[in-house]
């Protein structure tokens, strides 16, 4: 896989970086609206819940906090199967219109999420999967993919190099690679992917309507990995009109912050990262076709800690919403942004008082990603 910039070099400390003017300066095409009416057509398909939780709206003085719970999506704990399955099924559909028939092996590499999720959408349309897992991935997570029937490959270096390595995989005949990253030569299926998650930003508009939040989010807190969510979340958000465009904010570990680092340089680049408990969210390089939305679309980003995901894992606990690390980051985030040390200048920066309505992105349930880290609740 190529490198999107030379730069290669361990992150230091940089928590937070805003982008003004990005909820008014730029706008972007809509994602296409058959993604949710296919995903309407899944047998496990139905919206995850958006939960308000009045307690997390008193500690970040906001008017209202909903968190969007993707502890079960299609019958797995987070929300990669969106973009899985609408990816498959716009890969077999094409195979088939070429007239290639017979089983095609989905190749993929992953932390966890991702590749559970293709190996469980290949199982289910009869195909084959072969997924790459970087080192730190816990085994109860490479057990899951097993699970599905798909071989596993364990690489001893870290996700970007497990990426490579199934890439070269991939090259082999009835192979292709379903990578939620995206690098110059290979865009299209990683565009699909994000197509995919347009059903769980549909939904919140429907949630939020329900629930009397009729004018939508003042803030959207969104963990990032490569940023393909965020990418998700972006085109949704910045292809309405200016007035209704909520302050959108990046969240990543501090030993993988390469979108917080891209954006302080306003240019791509990739580092190298340390071991964090957010598995799904140690990635060293933006994906190329998320970075141009991430530059022009994101207010903000923040960097978070182990123990302040832990933190934030246990508090949704306590108020009954199952969130891993990954998960949880959006709220440990939110927190640094809108309570932490320097948050008035934070929150003038993300347009954020007394009666903004915050939603959080659980992206992942507690048992998605074991991990090793546990951290007492604070």
């Amino acid at each position: 896989m190529p490198e999107i910039a030379s730069t290669l070099r361990v992150l230091p400390p940089s928590p937070w970086t805003a982008r003004p003017g990005a909820r008014t300066a730029w706008r972007c095409e809509p994602a296409p609206a058959e993604v949710r009416a296919f995903h309407a057509t899944l047998p496990d398909y139905a919206p995850t819940p958006l939960t308000e939780l009045p307690a997390l709206a008193a500690e970040l003085e906001v008017g209202r906090v909903f968190v969007k719970d993707e502890s079960a999506r299609l019958g797995l704990p987070a929300f990669k199967a969106l973009g899985a399955s609408w990816a498959v099924h716009r890969i077999l559909a094409e195979r088939a219109a070429g007239a290639r028939p017979g089983p095609v092996t989905l190749v993929t590499a992953t932390d966890g999420n991702h590749g559970r999720a293709v190996a469980r959408v290949a199982r289910l349309l009869g195909q084959r999967a072969h997924v790459f897992v970087p080192r730190g991935v816990h085994p109860r997570a490479v057990s899951a993919i097993t699970a599905e029937r798909a071989k596993v490959t364990e690489v001893p270096g870290p996700y970007d190099e497990a990426v490579r390595l199934a890439a070269e995989a991939a090259r082999e005949a009835d192979a292709v690679l379903v990578q939620d990253t995206a690098w110059p030569g290979y865009e299209r299926i990683p565009g699909w992917i994000v197509e995919g998650y347009s059903t769980l930003c549909a939904e919140i508009d429907e949630q939020l309507t329900a629930a009397g939040a009729v004018a939508g989010p003042g803030l959207v807190a969104v963990p990032v990995g490569v940023g393909s969510l965020a990418q998700a979340v972006v085109t949704h958000y910045r292809s309405r009109p200016r007035a209704q465009a909520p302050a959108l904010l990046a969240v990543e570990p501090q030993a993988a912050a390469c979108v917080l680092e891209s954006l302080t340089r306003d240019a791509p680049v990739s580092i190298t990262t340390g071991e964090t408990s957010m598995a799904g969210l140690n990635c060293g390089t933006p994906s190329s076709i998320a970075w141009p939305h991430l530059r022009n679309g994101l207010d903000a980003a923040v960097a978070v800690s182990d123990a302040d995901a832990a933190r934030a894992a246990a508090r949704l606990a306590g108020l009954g919403v199952s969130s891993g690390p990954c998960g949880a980051a959006g709220l440990a985030g939110s927190r640094a942004a809108l309570i932490g040390p320097g948050s008035g200048p934070r929150r003038t920066a993300l347009g954020i008082g007394p009666s903004s309505v915050v939603v959080l992105l659980s992206t992942e349930g507690a048992d998605a990603n074991p991990h090793s880290a546990h951290v007492t609740a604070g």
